[in-house]
């Protein structure tokens, strides 16, 4: 049974995204962090949550560990989870990267290491940024840790990971929806069982990745709230299987999932939200007026053509007749 049809496990667009290796640092990563820790580290420490930051920081890591203990529980989880949080404020480029790995993208804003239940953040300027800020990106990481940490370190599908973190920073960005509509018409999104190893690096790749994470989770919640949610975690906790919890909670195999959340896509989110975009809109009048303007040019061309060939000559054959008789 589908989720729209009630409660009771993914298609080759969401497989591809349970086979995607997670793009965080390991825990021997983790650990080869820590031993290089610069010898000045502070640390400000409250219910569990450590922030560890160097001197100059202190005001910034204060806002933080505020941020983090002044949010609301994560949706679909018992209270308590993550249990045992630090996060690293990197006083540079280079230790960020020395904390994130070579691999991160240079517009990441912030890392997640679920294994070592540790976030990262830039502590200085830079163009590292994220749509919602500071406490949405904090909010974001923190999700991923807290589901993690819930799972018990159960491999977790990218696709619900980072759907999941985007619910509980805020909810699925449907404004930006029309951008996935389009694809999904144009068969320009990628195939999810096609990400084997990574996800995608290029920011504009990673944002159709992220989208349709988003809206798969966003799906879920929609027809099941976030009580299912829960159900589908607490299966997905006692059997370790998320493909059993998805079954038995959902009655649908992945390829039927992805077959009702492709359904529920284009019902919910139609053509006429697509053209209401401004973007979208103003795009398809700046094609429609080049085109005016290319047939205008045409018709001006072929016009002017048509009275040329009707002027007469500039020396007549009869003025030339009388010029010669003349001489």
């Amino acid at each position: 049974m589908s989720p729209r049809r009630g409660l009771a496990g993914t298609t080759p667009a969401l497989v591809l995204l349970l086979i995607a290796a997670p793009g965080w640092l390991s825990q021997a990563r983790a650990q080869e962090v820590r031993d290089h820790e610069p010898d000045a580290w502070l640390q400000i420490v409250s219910s569990g949550v450590r922030v560890r930051y160097v001197p100059g920081d202190s005001l910034r890591a204060a806002r933080i560990l505020a941020s983090l203990l002044g949010q609301p529980p994560l949706p679909a989880l018992s209270p308590g989870y993550p249990a045992e949080v630090v996060v690293y404020l990197a006083p540079d480029e280079r230790a960020f990267v020395t904390f994130a790995g070579e691999s991160v993208p240079d517009w990441g804003a912030g890392v997640a290491l679920p294994s070592a239940g540790t976030i990262v953040v830039p502590g200085y300027a830079s163009g590292r940024t994220t749509v919602g800020g500071e406490k949405a990106m904090l909010r974001h990481e923190w999700a991923h840790l807290g589901l993690h940490d819930y799972l018990g370190g159960l491999r977790v599908p990218r696709w619900f990971d980072e759907g999941y973190a985007r619910w509980a920073e805020g909810g699925f960005d449907a404004s930006e929806v029309w951008r996935l509509r389009l694809l999904l018409a144009l068969g320009r999104t990628p195939a999810l069982d096609s990400l084997s190893l990574e996800w995608p690096h290029d920011r504009a790749s990673a944002e159709v990745a992220y989208l349709l994470a988003a809206s798969a989770v966003a799906y879920l919640v929609e027809e099941s709230g976030e009580r299912g949610i829960g159900v589908l975690l607490e299966r997905w906790r006692r059997s370790g299987s998320f493909n059993v919890a998805l079954r038995g909670t959902y009655g649908v195999t992945s390829g039927q999932f992805e077959e009702d959340w492709r359904r529920w896509i284009h019902e919910r989110f139609g053509w006429v939200l697509v053209l209401s975009n401004s973007f979208v809109l103003w795009g398809l009048l700046g094609i429609m007026l080049a085109l005016m303007v290319m047939v205008r040019r045409r018709h001006n061309r072929e016009r002017m053509a048509r009275l040329r060939a009707g002027e007469p000559a500039e020396q007549p054959a009869y003025w030339k007749v009388d010029r010669e008789g003349e001489g």
